[in-house]
């Protein structure tokens, strides 16, 4: 004969307060991760050329991963510049680049006495593709055939162009390379007709603001402002070294693992695209 199982109203007393207390616990846990999540900043030093995109990018994956209070601060300079802060010391978590070069040399350098060695540092990973457009509020580029580039700058001598500075910003590598190509930079260098500007962003904003009558911007800030057709000129890919601009991880944050993989991701991707970059397999 089975014997019927009596529980008392002690044991449903120490039951529902176990129960309770498991609930509680759960809760106090949720909470510690959600205020962990909310409380941890993420720092990028980011190349002056992301500064349209990276914020749409930011957005889209706060909404994507409903991390809505996560807080993502920004600084935007040249590469050069901010490579400089990195190895002195700033605390980010992510630098986004312009090149290959200065992500490279963090993790060739990572035993300097500027990084401790202890400091978690990921393999560079390349994220996008520049694009090198000659842009003029000043003159029409309706047409432009760039074989005569060589006669659009030095035709008339008071002519002034811009690019970004060639030892600091990538963008401004290129454009002193393609202007080597065109036999160009030492000439307009001699004449004090070439600007150089500290970043790609102050390059846009000479030509931009009619300061001079030529500047070498990136492509992706011509699609921010929507600009026209024949305000700009998209030069040839292969005319110049490709700008494939790397990042880096420079902390142990599973954020700044996470955003990383992210901006590689076909989201992450389409942003770059929409922007007028050029798309990364």
């Amino acid at each position: 004969m089975i014997k019927p199982l009596v529980v008392t109203t002690a044991c449903v007393a120490f039951m529902l307060t176990a129960c309770t207390k498991e609930q509680n616990t759960n809760s106090v846990v949720s909470d510690t991760n959600n205020a962990i999540e909310q409380q941890e900043t993420i720092r990028i030093a980011a190349a002056a050329n992301l500064s349209d995109v990276l914020p749409e990018i930011i957005a889209g994956y706060k909404a994507d991963k409903n991390l809505t209070n996560q807080e993502i601060e920004v600084t935007y300079a040249s590469s050069g510049k901010l490579y400089a802060q990195i190895t002195s010391g700033a605390p980010y978590d992510i630098f986004l680049a312009a090149n290959q070069a200065f992500p490279d040399k963090l993790v060739k350098e990572k035993s300097n006495s500027a990084l401790s060695s202890d400091k978690a540092m990921s393999q560079p990973f390349t994220y996008t593709q520049g694009q090198l457009a000659l842009y003029s509020v000043n003159k029409s580029l309706d047409g432009f055939d760039p074989t005569s580039l060589n006669d659009l700058l030095t035709t008339r001598a008071n002519t002034k162009v811009t690019i970004a500075n060639p030892a600091l910003a990538p963008y401004g590598e290129s454009a002193k390379s393609y202007l080597q190509s065109q036999n160009l930079y030492n000439t307009l260098t001699e004449q004090k007709r070439l600007i150089q500007a500290e970043n790609i962003g102050q390059a846009f904003q000479y030509a931009h603001t009619g300061s001079v009558d030529y500047g070498f911007v990136a492509q992706s800030q011509l699609t921010a402002i929507k600009a026209t057709p024949d305000q700009f000129y998209t030069l040839p890919p292969e005319s110049y070294p490709p700008i494939l601009q790397d990042g880096i991880v420079i902390s142990d944050s599973s954020i700044a693992i996470d955003f990383s993989n992210y901006l590689r991701s076909s989201a992450g991707q389409q942003y770059f695209s929409n922007a007028g970059y050029l798309a990364i397999e």
